[in-house]
């Protein structure tokens, strides 16, 4: 059985605790935007092809170092951080997007993000609604609510605002775990237990449309959270999906409202050229909603990452993240070309 208590303490955070932003934002200097344009001219003479480009083809001798203690950084202690100040006016959306690749090979390997494979996504209104039946947050320009990826890490790259809102909320949901844990150690064991997950349409061909998993892991002293609250509740459209027992119901109520509390947040508001990196099993994300003006081109549009990171080693990990099969799909391409 698995004992209920707080974990991973040194990655707890209040609002109170990250006032000054200063202690999780690096903005690029002069000389980093320079070595990033250099290692994409060499990543440009290797290939044409942004996908084959690893962290040996977009080598940063500099900055690295500090990109692998923000890794660190994000796996064992804070688990969110922003690098700002890419020049993507200058450089435009492909060069951008090209660097921001680059970076996030030096933080981990891709992880696929959806059934098609899709390395590198783009997050834009296409007019949808969570409630469109298989529609997906990075679709919509409404508010997201907090919730996870499937992967390590996420990353966002700003290219471009929309009108207003649109501002990220972050979420210590490991903070808030340990809260539970310790407030109603009965109520979190039952977050340890399978919850329903709807696909959203992405299941295998014939395969059920819904998984479950456990909302808390627990893999020796490390925690892993996966907790996307709108998909354990659109699982119920599904007739053969497992019924939310009232039991769950109050369990997901006593961690919504945890996570709901401003003390257990920070808001920020991506600028141009922003990139943000988060742990997903310890911070939760959501949005704010936000307004475009496709007439005057003023359209928020981001570029996201997942990303393994190599920190976590498959006997760091259960079972159900590992990371091997998540991006054997990329090195199988790499090995090809």
């Amino acid at each position: 059985m698995t004992a209920i208590e707080p974990l991973e303490p040194l990655a707890e955070w209040t609002a109170a605790t990250v006032t000054d932003s200063a202690a999780w934002s690096h903005r690029l200097t002069v000389e980093e935007i320079a070595e990033l344009e250099e290692a994409l001219a060499v990543a440009r003479g290797h290939t044409d092809d942004l996908l084959d480009v690893d962290k040996a083809r977009f080598p940063l001798p500099h900055l690295g170092s500090r990109l692998e203690s923000m890794t660190k950084e994000l796996i064992n202690g804070r688990g969110f951080q922003r690098v700002a100040g890419l020049p993507v006016d200058r450089l435009g959306p492909e060069d951008s997007s090209w660097i921001y690749w680059g970076i996030g090979m030096h933080l981990g390997m891709p992880w696929p993000q959806n059934a098609r494979g899709h390395l590198l996504g783009d997050v834009k209104d296409a007019g949808v609604r969570l409630s469109d039946g298989n529609s997906r947050g990075y679709q919509m320009a409404g508010p997201l609510p907090f919730h996870s990826d499937g992967s390590d890490l996420v990353g966002l790259l700003c290219l471009s605002n929309g009108v207003s809102g649109g501002e990220s909320l972050i979420a210590n949901a490991l903070l808030c775990h340990n809260l539970l844990a310790e407030s109603d150690p009965a109520l979190a064991a039952v977050l340890y237990e399978d919850l329903p997950y709807d696909y959203r349409g992405e299941e295998a061909d014939g395969g059920r449309p819904y998984y479950t998993i456990p909302a808390f892991t627990r893999h020796g002293d490390r925690l892993f959270i996966r907790y996307v609250p709108p998909y354990i509740r659109a699982s119920q459209r599904h007739e053969a999906a497992p019924r939310l027992t009232e039991q769950q119901l109050a369990a997901m109520a006593a961690y919504d409202e945890l996570i709901a509390d401003p003390a257990h947040q920070v808001e920020m508001i991506f600028e141009p050229g922003d990139m943000q990196f988060i742990n997903n099993y310890h911070v939760l994300h959501g949005r704010r909603t936000f307004h475009d003006d496709h007439d005057g081109g003023q359209v928020r549009w981001l570029k996201r990452l997942w990303l393994a990171s190599d920190i976590l080693t498959p006997e760091d990990r259960p079972e159900r993240f590992q990371a091997s099969r998540a991006f054997s799909h990329w090195n199988e391409k790499r090995t090809r070309a």
